[in-house]
């Protein structure tokens, strides 16, 4: 979590993050373990196919609070 707090770029958000992977820019993905099952699957698919390591935590509250946001946040990604 501090890779994420102290990164120059990053992406916040699922859109955000999936735009990066497939871009090649994501070298590190946090996602909130209670977010939806679908989109859960969806990003770590992703992250497993482009070859990025995938970190849970524990909440989108917690996950939105490192990205400096006031809301949850269910997923986002460290970028190169």
């Amino acid at each position: 979590m501090e890779m994420l707090k102290s990164a120059a770029k990053k992406a916040v958000g699922t859109k955000a993050v999936l735009r990066a992977l497939n871009a090649h820019e994501a070298a590190h993905v946090f996602v909130a373990s209670d977010i939806d099952t679908f989109l859960y699957q969806k990003v770590t698919r992703a992250c497993a196919e482009a070859g990025v390591p995938v970190s849970k935590v524990d909440s989108m509250k917690e996950l939105g609070r490192v990205c400096g946001l006031s809301i949850g946040c269910a997923a986002a990604a460290v970028c190169r």
